[in-house]
């Protein structure tokens, strides 16, 4: 009898045996197989759109402009180095819009017919300026791009010289292009050329001598900078 129960016992615990195993085999082939290639492992989670710059900045102006009623008038500018910030974002890897801010200060001098006449006086120009870029991937971390967009310039801080007096550089708005590039040294930081000409002519009046003047100060300038280049 002893026996019996013993060879039943043991059936009933092959048979429950059976029944685990085969449930976890069948399980086992339910469950999906994700496959890990080489492709997947290599991406990177995307950055943040938000990247920034700071550069030293050459402003280089065309030195032309105009007294009205006077022929051959003609007015140069002195030129400057600034430091400049810039903050980009961009919409895809290719897409971004960049704002730069900046500030610096330029001499105003007759020059042409007018000559003998001197220095007019100085001006501070605050010109942010908004541009919408293209970004070549393609090169690794050689990135170029390319920019256009539109620049405002506030003028203030505005002083007088000699014979001059009440000078007033009228703020201008006008087009700007641009063209540069990044070389990372890693996914965050990287070194950057840019070349950016905006198209500012704004019109201008003074005093000689308690006489009422204007004209247009065609400036133009080229602006240069180079420096350091931050992507969150």
């Amino acid at each position: 009898m002893t026996k019996t129960w013993t060879g039943r016992i043991g059936a009933l615990t092959a048979a429950a045996a059976a029944l685990t195993f085969g449930h976890m085999a069948v399980a086992a082939d339910l469950t999906p197989v994700v496959e890990t290639t080489p492709e997947a492992q290599s991406i990177a989670p995307s950055q943040s759109p938000w990247q920034v710059r700071l550069r030293a900045l050459g402003v280089i102006t065309n030195d032309a402009g105009s007294v009205d009623g006077i022929p051959g008038s003609d007015l140069s500018y002195s030129d400057s180095v600034t430091p400049e910030l810039d903050i980009t974002y961009f919409f895809t890897e290719n897409l971004a819009a960049e704002l730069i801010l900046g500030t610096t200060s330029s001499s105003v001098f007759t020059d042409g017919s007018i000559e003998g006449l001197g220095k007019v006086g100085k001006a501070w120009l605050l010109p942010p300026t908004l541009t919408f870029q293209y970004h070549f991937t393609d090169f690794g971390a050689f990135k170029p791009y390319v920019g256009a967009g539109v620049n405002y310039t506030l003028f203030y801080h505005q002083t007088t010289t000699g014979d001059f007096t009440d000078l007033d550089v009228k703020n201008k708005l006008g087009g700007a292009l641009q063209i540069g590039f990044d070389y990372m040294i890693d996914k965050n930081w990287g070194f950057n050329f840019d070349v950016k000409k905006l198209f500012l002519e704004p019109d201008w009046s003074a005093k000689l001598n308690g006489t009422p003047i204007s004209g247009k100060a065609k400036l133009d300038p080229w602006l240069i900078g180079a420096g350091v280049t931050y992507r969150f």
